[in-house]
């Protein structure tokens, strides 16, 4: 009986699925932290005015780095497997982001060894640089709990974002190529992408801080504004990619195997 592994359609499935899945979860963790793209740049921030909101600029969460690879990976998984395979990893990468969320609030609640608080505080450090230390984070267990404890409804904004993105996502892709057929792969994946960045980028602002925090709706939008141009952008430049992404599965599964897994996922959808 032939080893289900050595078909190389299903090889792919698992290795698009595990960099999509693993992205879409790294991308929620180190969201927690908040950066200036300009000042990482090396320039000063920009001061931008929408809806009223002025002195914006790009200070955007970490995740928003992995965000347009995501949803590149969703494009070039629906591109080979359609609709029905995006979904799934959509469902399972929702389902797994919520349980590592459990976990770890469940480790936030776990008690701290004695040792461990102070830890980072190395009795091999000279005193001037333990001072230091001890200035900026003097219990490593509540700075855990500062940094992995995000708020719930953070939590949900974010997971449901991702998960109506991805569904608009397909969508538009589909309603896409079946209008194109196989040529303009630059039009419906990128195109996909900056629709369903779009509605990522509102989503969660109005879950997590217009409901969850009572933030005005202008200010949501307007951050939201930021967000999204950043997102464009990025989505535009990666555009490239898509062809190489394409050009080195088309090579791996050779021509006959790579049309028929296209036609496939477009009827299948």
């Amino acid at each position: 009986m032939k080893n289900i592994l050595s078909d190389k359609g299903t090889r792919l499935f698992i290795i698009l699925g595990g960099f999509f899945i693993a992205n879409a979860i790294i991308a929620e963790f180190i969201g927690v932290k908040i950066f200036s793209l300009e000042k990482t740049l090396g320039f000063e921030p920009f001061s931008m005015e929408f809806f009223g909101e002025k002195n914006l600029a790009f200070s955007l969460t970490a995740g928003t780095l992995l965000w347009p690879i995501v949803f590149i990976m969703t494009d070039i998984i629906n591109e080979y497997f359609g609709m029905r395979g995006v979904k799934m990893l959509s469902y399972l990468a929702v389902g797994l982001i919520a349980y590592g969320f459990v976990m770890v609030y469940f480790a936030i609640g776990l008690e701290p060894a004695g040792f461990w608080p102070t830890s980072h505080i190395s009795p091999d450090l000279s005193e001037i640089q333990q001072q230091e230390i001890q200035g900026k984070v003097s219990d490593y267990n509540y700075a855990f709990k500062l940094v992995f404890g995000q708020g719930l409804w953070i939590i949900a904004g974010s997971i449901i974002a991702f998960l109506v993105g991805q569904l608009v996502d397909v969508f538009a892709f589909h309603k896409i190529k079946e209008k194109t057929g196989d040529n303009y792969l630059w039009l419906r994946a990128t195109g996909s992408t900056l629709i369903s960045q779009f509605v990522d980028s509102f989503v969660v602002l109005v879950i997590a801080f217009y409901i969850g925090a009572n933030w005005s709706l202008v200010l949501v939008l307007a951050i939201g504004t930021v967000n999204y141009i950043f997102k464009f952008v990025v989505a535009i430049l990666l555009t490239p990619s898509l062809y190489l992404i394409h050009n080195i599965i088309d090579n791996y599964l050779g021509e006959e195997k790579s049309k028929e897994m296209r036609d496939a996922a477009l009827l299948g959808s």
